[in-house]
């Protein structure tokens, strides 16, 4: 018995040593993945190495946060085996290291995360600020840039205190002292291990995150597919209406110089319009130097060659913008018409209302690793669609654009924002996704033994038999093993409660996003050129890609 236990244990350990081998090579890939999306979209001309270093470590640490939730369920899925009883090396203290080591691994990336968040991407944001003034020192660079971010700093204190301080159990003496009071929150403050504290922190984000995803991800989600299946303008024909433009703008100033030949002044108004006439026309020679080269660029063969690869993807991104749409309504209708109301942050266990992705998993789950796979693409679209969505929308501050995303040209301070914003949405992922399969998320593909009772044929009495049932709320704690991403959900009920509100808001976006983009035409073969674009470069063109 010994011998075999321990070759059990050998060979579970030799499968954990290569699931941490795969887990590294997706690292170093996620890593190549940032360099070159990040040196994609930088601008040649005002590219800083701090600011490159911080974009590529930024959005890498949302993509290895995003890449934790199925690792989480799988881990406790791996521990038990499908019959519902625990593997032989997952004895109750194999388990609990796997769990502190899953909770550690959330404790570092949520903490990486609040230091990016609150100070090192508001520092070298100001930094750079700072540098763009004329007789500035580095003294000086780094001292005001320090004062702007003490601020940050200063919410991201007061967050984990209100968070450390908030009890979530009250003291059962109701006449006890203030001083019994005050270490009553001390003593939950140490058996939580600053868990609530962290977690109201996160939490507190992840609202802006969720206000970043109705924005951006639910406009990407329809802006995307539809954008691949449209694609884009000739660039031939642009070039011919643009010639056409230049010669009507021609014929305008040379219809305005024509009233100044026998010597008169101009009047203000003309002088005014023939202004204006001429900055449009250099906008449209620039326009046409631009348009000349990418008529012209392999690139641009190269892509019409692919073009019928793109509309298969778009009609397939489609498809799954509408698996992630519907089986989101249908788990916020489930919520509402099943929940306990917004009192209990309209929590749910369980699913009386089945939606497609929460019926998909099920089946994925007897044949591995289907449903981890169909997770992680569920999880890297959502990224993704981000990513088109900002690219499409730019950064705003309200009515006011901030920034534009543009392939070779965009801002590091816009490249900063793009990772900050990134980076509130990674965290509002894992809530998209427990919102969509509660049971899975809670978990993964867990059973337990129930006790039956089954009558026998040609017996008169009853037997009992222990039957394998799929892990849910009512399965004993000893049973079943909660993931450690559910535990940083559900914290708070009123976070839970805006994250519900949050998600019908989500679907309006989605379906206003949707109709938006199917009235549009074509977008052009090259970004927009305007005459305020200061990083515009003439030896730069760049062609627009979705």
């Amino acid at each position: 018995m010994a011998a075999a236990a321990a070759a059990a244990a050998g060979a579970a350990s030799a499968e954990l040593v290569i699931g941490w081998c795969i887990f590294g090579l997706l690292l170093l890939a996620i890593l190549a993945f940032c360099w070159i999306y990040v040196r994609k979209y930088q601008s040649q001309r005002e590219s800083e190495v701090v600011s490159t270093i911080t974009a590529i470590f930024s959005l890498a640490i949302a993509l290895i946060t995003s890449a934790l939730l199925p690792v989480d369920i799988f881990l406790v899925s791996y521990m038990k085996n499908q019959n519902g009883t625990f593997k032989d090396w997952a004895n109750a203290n194999v388990s609990r290291q796997i769990e502190d080591t899953v909770l550690y691994g959330y404790y570092t990336l949520y903490s990486v995360i609040l230091f990016c968040v609150f100070f090192w991407i508001p520092f070298v944001y100001f930094y750079y600020e700072e540098k763009d003034e004329d007789d500035t020192g580095k003294c000086t660079q780094v001292k005001m840039a320090l004062k702007y971010t003490l601020g940050f700093v200063v919410i991201c204190a007061l967050l984990l205190l209100v968070g450390a301080f908030v009890p979530l159990n009250l003291p059962d003496n109701k006449n006890s002292t203030q001083w019994e009071k005050v270490k009553f929150l001390f003593e939950e403050l140490g058996s939580s291990h600053g868990l609530a504290a962290l977690s109201f922190s996160i939490s507190s984000l992840t609202l802006l995150g969720m206000l970043a995803a109705i924005i951006y991800t639910a406009y990407g989600m329809s802006a995307l597919p539809l954008n691949l299946i449209k694609g884009t303008r000739s660039a031939a024909y642009e070039r011919l209406e643009n010639t056409e433009d230049i010669e009507e703008v021609e014929q305008h100033i040379q219809t305005i110089k024509s009233k100044s030949k026998d010597g008169r002044p101009l009047p203000a108004r003309d002088r005014r319009a023939l202004k204006q006439f001429e900055e449009r026309l250099r906008t449209l020679r620039k326009r046409e130097r631009h348009l000349e080269f990418i008529e012209n660029s392999w690139w641009t063969k190269f892509c019409g060659a692919l073009r019928p690869l793109k509309i298969i993807w778009g009609i397939f991104f489609i498809f799954v913008a509408l698996l992630f749409v519907i089986s989101l309504f249908l788990s916020n209708l489930d919520k509402a018409l099943h929940s306990a109301g917004i009192d209990s942050g309209f929590i749910i266990f369980g699913a009386n209302l089945s939606n497609p992705l929460n019926m998909l998993l099920p089946l994925l789950q007897t044949v591995f690793p289907l449903d981890y796979i169909l997770i992680t693409i569920i999880i890297m679209y959502f990224i993704f669609t981000s990513m088109a969505g900002i690219r499409n929308i730019g950064i705003w501050f309200f009515w006011i654009r901030l920034y534009k995303i543009r392939r070779g040209r965009t801002r590091p301070q816009a490249l900063l924002f793009l990772c900050m914003i990134l980076l509130l949405i990674v965290l509002h992922t894992s809530y998209m996704i427990y919102s969509l399969a509660p049971q899975y998320v809670m978990y993964g593909s867990q059973n337990y033994f129930i006790e039956s009772n089954m009558t026998s044929n040609g017996h008169r009495g009853n037997s009992t038999l222990s039957v394998p049932k799929r892990c849910d709320a009512d399965a004993p704690e000893d049973q079943c093993t909660v993931t450690r991403t559910y535990l940083f959900l559900h914290k708070f009920w009123f976070f839970s409660a805006a994250y519900y509100f949050g998600n019908w808001a989500f679907l309006g976006v989605f379906v206003i996003g949707f109709i938006v983009s199917c009235c549009k035409g074509k977008k052009s073969v090259i970004e927009r050129v305007d005459e305020d674009d200061s990083d515009l470069s003439d030896e730069e063109p760049s062609v627009y890609s979705v």
